[in-house]
């Protein structure tokens, strides 16, 4: 288990040394050149991932819904983990994009799991994890995702900047996520057209609703605001449509519904 004083740095060390076992097998400049070959071979053909930006700013609350086994707070999630038909659920509800875990440790996620969801889905696939390096950045784009996600509390302003620029690079979109206030400022001078602002304190695991709410003005109209963890009822869910949220992220109360799609239907007002 993590060091529950500060889970996000235990995590993020432990994923620091994951991406070194990683550079042993396959080096970060041949690891580079692979993914901006297929990214410049899929553009030539017309088949670049989905654009995950464009898919949030579709009329009205978008629903980013989440693939995920376990978590360092709740253990294991989903003992069975039918991770595409999820994804198939998920889709046929009418979720504009699908968040899949791959950090392997505290919630059990696979690279798999991503390649595999990306193939079978048309809409775009965003990776979930505790991006501490480009090489992850990298192997992001080869596993087929749409967007990645950069986390501010685990990242100088250099390495937002330079990984928000390379996921445009090979045509990604990066969702730059705060919690506290002082982290906006520094997502948007980063370059993120998308900003989440996480409703857990990733240091403790702890959850207040009226994070994203509290913040949703410092990001302003132009970006894509995503609102991230804590949302579990269609109550919750009108709250930040009131406020001007574009999008929200949400994973455990889908993933333990016995019916997923009756529950996005549920959360977005139509049940």
């Amino acid at each position: 288990m993590p060091d529950m004083s500060n889970i996000l740095n235990t995590i993020a060390n432990r994923t620091r040394e994951r991406v070194e076992e990683h550079k042993q097998l396959q080096p970060l400049d041949e690891l580079a050149d692979l993914a901006r070959s297929r990214a410049a071979m899929e553009a030539g053909i017309g088949q670049a991932p989905v654009d995950f930006e464009q898919a949030l700013r579709a009329e009205g609350m978008s629903f980013i819904c989440e693939a995920k086994k376990a978590s360092p707070s709740k253990g294991v999630i989903a003992e069975e983990f039918p991770y595409l038909d999820i994804a198939r659920d998920y889709e046929a509800a009418g979720a504009a994009a699908i968040s899949c875990l791959t950090e392997p440790y505290w919630f059990l996620g696979q690279d798999r799991y991503l390649a595999e969801i990306a193939r079978e889905v048309s809409i775009p696939v965003l990776r979930k994890d505790f991006v501490v390096d480009e090489y992850m950045v990298y192997e992001a784009r080869l596993l087929g995702a749409s967007a990645v996600l950069l986390i501010c509390a685990i990242l100088t302003d250099e390495q937002l900047a330079s990984y928000v620029a390379l996921a445009d690079e090979l045509g990604m979109t990066a969702l730059v996520e705060a919690y506290s206030e002082d982290e906006v400022p520094r997502a948007i001078a980063a370059g993120a057209r998308v900003v989440g602002v996480n409703n857990r304190d990733l240091r403790t695991f702890s959850v207040d609703f009226e994070n994203s709410l509290r913040l949703r003005e410092l990001v302003g109209p132009e970006r894509v605001f995503v609102s991230e963890s804590g949302v579990s009822t269609r109550e919750d869910v009108a709250r930040l449509e009131e406020a001007g949220v574009d999008a929200v992220l949400i994973g455990e109360t889908l993933m333990r519904a016995e019916n997923r799609r009756a529950k996005l239907d549920e959360l977005r007002g139509r049940a």
